[in-house]
């Protein structure tokens, strides 16, 4: 096993983006130890490189290391998580109006397929389902906006806000409304106009806001 771990810069970056990918799709738990020896193991890495990479993650402010006990993934509550969403709102914003502006036909006809879909997810009664294409069509607009510093930065936000977006996927009527809310910011990107996308993109993300705040507990 040691002859094939990738080790040094490349194992950082390997075990880094696994990490990563894992806590986008909620495959950590927060509070979750991550023992390094697991992981290394888990990514064909060596601890060092494990032991590198939590520390660029916990910069990132996705994972905590505790005194004598190790690394866990960051427990985000929901006052935290309010004003990490408050920062995504402008950044949301920002790439929505820059989509409007940047938008061809053919991404304006994928971006109005994916409303269809959403739309269907919803009247199936699949929330699980809504929840995965919700965050298929942010990335579509981030990527037609072409703002890459907006896009590692909603990466990172991204990333701490996993756990609430799960649980407020599920929460009964909350894709309902997030629907409607979506299909305003495509219709806004459609018709070109970065005002409406922009404010269309702020008023989902408000809503997110108010969503969070009346969650019980973090």
């Amino acid at each position: 096993m040691a002859d094939s771990q990738v080790e040094g810069a490349a194992g950082v970056r390997v075990a880094a983006d696994a990490l990563r990918d894992s806590l986008a799709r909620g495959d950590l738990a927060p509070g979750q130890r991550l023992v390094e020896g697991d992981l290394a193991e888990m990514y064909g890495v060596t601890r060092a490189s494990v032991r590198a990479a939590l520390i660029d993650l916990t910069g990132e402010g996705l994972v905590e290391r505790i005194p004598n006990r190790g690394a866990r993934v960051r427990v985000v509550a929901v006052e935290e998580a309010v004003a990490i969403t408050e920062c995504r709102m402008v950044l949301e914003g920002l790439c929505a109006a820059r989509a409007a502006r940047a938008a061809t036909d053919d991404e304006i006809a994928s971006l109005t397929a994916l409303g269809d879909q959403l739309g269907a997810a919803v009247a199936d009664g699949e929330p699980l389902k809504y929840s995965d294409l919700n965050r298929e069509l942010h990335r579509r607009i981030r990527d037609i906006a072409a703002q890459p510093v907006a896009n590692q930065v909603l990466d990172r936000l991204n990333a701490q806000l996993v756990r609430h977006q799960f649980r407020l996927a599920l929460r009964p009527g909350r894709p309902q409304v997030s629907l409607r809310e979506h299909l305003a910011i495509i219709a806004g990107i459609a018709s070109r106009d970065p005002e409406a996308a922009e404010a269309a993109a702020r008023a989902h993300v408000a809503s997110v806001i108010e969503a969070l705040r009346q969650t019980d507990t973090a």
